[in-house]
């Protein structure tokens, strides 16, 4: 139900932090127990993690072959001038390539699927705890956020396994196995070459916290521009209709100069580490070069001298030099990977967030008889949307099956609120509301919905077909029964004239109709759905005068052998109620049929018939 009374009273002490994408990265240390509830989604795929990992190690140890056989090729081969030798270290090395690239694609494979695997799970767990939300809760919390949980934050958590953790291990193991084997090698060399890595390790971690505050601020102004984009692209004919186009241009510059301004700065710290790293990568080559060339140099002096065997060799220097290669690959993108994980575990918190929301409607009911009669009774309810600021007080009343229930009011008298507690959108606060003599409580809450039928004044269209616009996509209503039930509203005419007719493609909120339209075609939904309760809320406020006709008609075969609840403005829609109800600030001040409320001198219906019908009058 998108119409509710007493707005202002709602609570907006919890409201998230608008915006799409914002959010920030916490300086906190890693969450394991969020990281935990994330891996409670790989289970089920347990064995594409298994390989995954071992895929993960297996790259780490199988790049370190290269170098020990290039190694091994200049020093047993090559200086002896064996052919043969060099021919199958070759062949060798062609075999490691080929079986590094194959495990490559399928690492990267099965870690982008377990990622996108996940994130199904998880979209799907959230849409559904998302849908069975009270509506209290959708009251505070703007529909772009949860869209933006439910789409950007889910792909951050992807990249937890395609860039984040299952890749920093892999750089992780690189790195100690390359400094590892150079440490096999030769230690002396290793330490030598590798005098600048506590330079390297901080300006790393200066780099990483430098970015986390850069993105930030970058997904900050994001958040703003979407917010802009969308709220100015909603708004458009006010924009155009008041001739707002220049000014609105003006705000859009500033908030894109932000946007701006923020990936630049952004991009500066790249700009700065990526050199700093490349000069301590040649800080250790020039180490390396000195320092194992000297080596070599007075090895080989005194290998002649002693005819002992060489220490260092050119194929030691020529595999250090590899080795170097590969340590500083992984550490130039490891910082990156870190605040990917990072933004990762900050989608997850905001996800998990969500899905601990316990606001989900009771449904403790297992009622479900085969159909209601219809009966309605409110007793003693008490309503507020927030704590105590009651916009229902003491509500009192009981319609008959087959009976028409008229509510009216001013704006904000709670006329809304009453049909919304009767679907059990709301719980009440105090009193008690019985369906056929049983509290809706016992009802299963799906099946007391599925016999309410609701025709509200702002109609709802999906972009799809009129067709399944009317049976929302429920295979037990055929198209012949969308076509009597047409018929019967009075609407099959003007739904044939559309280019494809039952199967024309309703635009966006149904854009493309008019409003009777739209409202028709609200009420065909209805009547295919055969409810035992129906209620309109202002259906006819918003038609003109022809379609009214039209719609009247419509409501009076809808009605026929139901009980019906309807909240009208226009008191000619309603002179034929069973029984009417006038509200003000939530409390009923009359209750009777049309002429017995005409009759009573200087009451609340009376005043509010002759503000409507003051000259011409409607029959008493």
């Amino acid at each position: 139900m998108s119409n509710k009374e007493n707005t202002s009273q709602k609570d907006t002490s919890k409201v998230p932090p608008p915006g799409g994408g914002g959010g920030k990265v916490t300086g906190k240390a890693f969450d394991w127990t969020l990281l935990k509830r994330v891996m409670h989604y790989v289970k089920p795929y347990n064995t594409t993690f298994v390989i995954s990992a071992f895929l993960t190690i297996f790259l780490a140890v199988n790049a370190l072959v290269q170098p020990v056989l290039i190694q091994k090729t200049l020093d047993d081969h090559i200086v002896i001038n064996d052919y043969n030798g060099l021919l199958f270290m070759v062949e060798l090395m062609i075999a490691q390539l080929v079986i590094q690239t194959m495990a490559q694609y399928y690492q990267t494979y099965m870690t982008n699927a377990l990622g996108q695997s996940v994130i199904r799970d998880l979209r799907i767990d959230i849409f559904n705890h998302i849908t069975s939300l009270r509506l209290k809760f959708f009251d505070r919390t703007p529909i772009g956020v949860l869209i933006t949980r439910t789409v950007s934050d889910l792909e951050t958590i992807a990249d937890i396994f395609s860039e984040g953790l299952i890749s920093i291990i892999g750089d992780l193991l690189l790195v100690v196995a390359v400094i590892g084997l150079m440490l096999y090698d030769d230690w002396k060399l290793a330490l030598i070459t590798l005098i600048p890595m506590p330079l390297l390790v901080a300006s790393t971690y200066v780099f990483k916290e430098a970015i986390k505050s850069s993105f930030q601020e970058v997904r900050t102004q994001v958040a703003h521009l979407n917010t802009f984009l969308a709220e100015h692209i909603s708004g458009i004919s006010i924009i155009q209709n008041f001739a707002r186009e220049e000014q609105e241009m003006r705000k859009f510059r500033d908030v894109n100069m932000k946007h701006r301004d923020a990936n630049i700065r952004s991009n500066w710290y790249y700009s700065i580490f990526y050199p700093v790293v490349e000069v301590l990568f040649a800080i250790c080559m020039g180490l390396l070069v000195w320092y194992g060339c000297k080596r070599m140099l007075s090895d080989e002096e005194l290998a002649h001298l002693s005819a002992s065997p060489k220490g260092i060799t050119s194929g030691v220097i020529t595999s250090f030099i590899l080795l170097l290669n590969m340590l500083f690959r992984p550490i130039r993108q490891i910082a990156d990977k870190f605040n990917t994980l990072q933004m990762g575990m900050v989608g997850a918190d905001r996800i998990f967030t969500i899905l601990d929301t316990d606001e989900v409607a009771p449904n403790p009911g297992t009622l479900r008889p085969a159909r209601l009669e219809g009966e309605i009774e409110f007793t003693d309810v008490w309503f507020a949307y927030n704590d105590e600021n009651w916009v229902l007080k003491d509500i009192n009343f009981k319609v008959k099956p087959g009976e028409t229930l008229a509510v009216v009011g001013a704006t904000g008298a709670g006329k809304s609120s009453t049909i919304n507690i009767l679907n059990r959108f709301y719980e009440i606060g105090k009193g008690r509301v019985e369906v056929d003599g049983h509290n809706i409580m016992k009802y299963d809450v799906n099946y007391l919905r599925s016999q309410i039928a609701t025709v509200i004044q702002d109609v709802f269209l999906f972009t799809d077909t009129i067709a399944n616009n009317i049976s929302l996509n429920n295979e037990l209503i055929t198209r012949e029964q969308i076509i009597a039930a047409a018929k019967d509203v009075g609407a099959h005419e003007f739904i044939e004239r559309l280019p494809g007719g039952y199967d024309y493609n309703v635009m966006e909120r149904g854009s493309t109709l008019s409003a009777g339209q739209a409202q028709l075609i609200s009420f065909i939904r209805a009547l295919v759905y055969d409810p035992a309760i129906l209620v309109l809320d202002e259906a006819t406020s918003s038609v003109d005068t022809e379609t009214e006709i039209l719609i009247q008609n419509a409501i009076n075969k809808l009605m026929q052998g139901r009980t019906a609840i309807v909240i009208a403005h226009r008191l000619s829609t309603i002179q034929n109620a069973d029984k009417i109800i006038v509200l003000d600030h939530g409390e009923i001040k009359e209750m009777g049929t049309h002429q017995e409320l005409l009759r009573i001198d200087d009451g609340y219906y009376r005043k509010l018939y002759d503000l409507q019908f003051n000259s011409t009058g409607i029959a008493r």
